[in-house]
């Protein structure tokens, strides 16, 4: 079987990227369970709790993150060094999500045979 890492890399609404790849995310779900998701570099800010996406005048996608218990998403990895970098801890983001170090995420995402970039 193949799997599938969705990488969340970008800021939250700044661009499209993030909505866009949680809804491919969501989508993708349907059709396969070997998925895993990462959040690295600025990306982590896409977990990060009361985000005001009105004050941007943009959609409230982030909330939507929750959902991936429901969709039976449960490999989920934030990257250590990147919570450190933005001074947040699992406390302040929105989904469940697995810490991992620099290293032991990229072994991680070495098993994957597919990578999307968000």
């Amino acid at each position: 079987m193949t799997t599938l890492a969705f990488v969340f890399t970008s800021l939250p609404h700044t661009t499209a990227r993030g909505r866009e790849g949680l809804d491919a995310l969501l989508a993708t779900s349907a059709f396969t369970e070997d998925i895993k998701v990462f959040f690295v570099g600025a990306g982590v800010n896409q977990l990060r709790l009361n985000q005001d996406s009105e004050a941007v005048l943009s959609r409230d996608y982030v909330s939507a993150f929750k959902l991936m218990d429901l969709y039976d998403l449960e490999q989920v990895y934030v990257c250590e060094a990147s919570l450190s970098r933005y001074q947040l801890s699992t406390s302040q983001l929105i989904a469940d999500v697995q810490v991992l170090s620099p290293e032991s995420l990229a072994s991680e995402l070495s098993q994957c045979h597919k990578v999307l970039t968000f």
